[in-house]
């Protein structure tokens, strides 16, 4: 069996979660929206359940979070939403201002509105990773409308500031989306303290299951629906909700935020020293800020290889990316960002650890890199 440690691209659903949902998928299958039966009562009662925990796990009343599909309908509803918003209302500004190593769920909803009427900033980061506040304090100029910054890369794992970063918004009068999916569940994260307007997230992240996550919206922010249909979530989703998964994302918040502490240096410690004995190796180089970073994420390039036949040897024991899964393998955009030529991004390697990973895990995966780097490297 491989050794997996591909967690950004998706976790494994928790036992738990899957207990949690199963109910819900036979027993009783009623739609939450009919109110005129009891299992339709008590599918309801189980969706309301879920968004309190949800809520309660990032610091907000229940009716901020709006249940998705995912943290990409999340993010083009907060991004398209506030936007089209704006447009309904006369608002003049028509700045969007967001940061080259974002996620293509949020680049690319920002690159549409770009070519339908707004303007769009896109700032870079340094080579650690970390916008330079100074620059982007001057992006957000009087004409800014929305920021939208990740609060933990998918690829590098490189937190940025979100507490400074939300109080420069606040000031500005500048709406803060944060594309949070990498995030809750493995750091503390309180929408309020931190002056995030709108938060999106994603079930699979966190040990949930695919297919359900959530926005979730500061009271007061303006937003267009982007699915029409049913009335749902207060008008802004519409579709009927699927109560299974909406159960599941609930569970897995609870169980995210119950070990996250224990989890967050149990992992940290096994990262560290996967990274030691890569560094040793020689010719190993960390990508992204070594501290302000998640715990169980490592990402780095080994110089002198070819990276195609890298991961071909690698794969044969463990299960890792060479970045986003959603990059389906073009070169990494983020790694780009950083600095990375073509070549140095291809010979890279994006390490998730994960709720089950082991100290044997990591025995194996140092063993996999030095066997593919001392065969790479022979002479010919």
């Amino acid at each position: 069996m491989l050794t997996y440690l591909d967690h950004h691209a998706s976790t494994p659903c928790d036992p738990a979660v899957v207990a949690a949902m199963a109910p819900w998928w036979t027993e009783n299958a009623a739609n939450p929206s009919s109110r005129l039966h009891r299992p339709a009562l008590e599918a309801a009662a189980a969706v309301d359940i879920a968004r309190a925990r949800v809520a309660e796990g990032l610091g907000v009343a229940s009716d901020a979070v709006i249940f998705t599909s995912g943290a990409t309908e999340a993010n083009n509803l907060a991004l398209r939403g506030v936007a089209e918003a704006a447009l309904e209302r006369g608002e003049p500004r028509r700045r969007l201002v967001t940061l080259a190593s974002e996620h293509r769920a949020v680049l690319e909803p920002l690159a549409w509105l770009d070519r339908h009427g707004f303007a769009l900033t896109v700032l870079p980061v340094g080579a650690d990773g970390l916008v330079d506040p100074a620059r982007l304090a001057d992006a957000l100029e009087p004409d800014a409308l929305m920021l939208s910054v990740m609060a933990a890369n998918n690829e590098i794992g490189v937190l940025q500031p979100l507490a400074s970063i939300g109080a420069l918004c606040r000031d500005r009068g500048v709406l803060f989306h944060c594309d949070a999916a990498q995030a809750v569940g493995h750091i503390p994260l309180a929408m309020a303290d931190l002056g995030i307007d709108l938060l999106s997230l994603s079930g699979h992240k966190l040990y949930g299951p695919k297919g359900v996550g959530a926005l979730l919206r500061r009271p007061g922010v303006p937003l267009a629906p982007q699915q029409l249909g049913g009335g749902q979530e207060g008008g802004l989703r519409g579709g009927t909700l699927p109560v299974p998964l909406i159960v599941g994302l609930g569970a897995a918040v609870a169980g995210a935020l119950a070990d996250r502490e224990e989890r967050a240096g149990r992992l940290g410690a096994l990262r560290d020293r996967l990274w030691a004995e890569l560094a040793a190796l020689g010719g190993v180089r960390r990508n992204g800020h070594p501290r302000h970073c998640l715990p169980h994420s490592l990402n780095v390039t080994i110089e002198g290889v070819d990276g195609s036949r890298l991961h071909r040897l690698l794969r044969r024991v463990m299960a890792v990316s060479s970045g986003s899964a959603c990059s389906q393998g073009s070169p990494s955009h983020v790694l780009a960002a950083l600095g990375l030529d073509r070549r140095a991004a291809g010979a890279s390697i994006r390490f998730g650890l994960g709720r089950g990973t082991t100290a044997a895990d990591i025995d194996v995966a140092v063993a996999a890199v030095r066997d593919a780097v001392a065969e790479l490297r022979a002479p010919v």
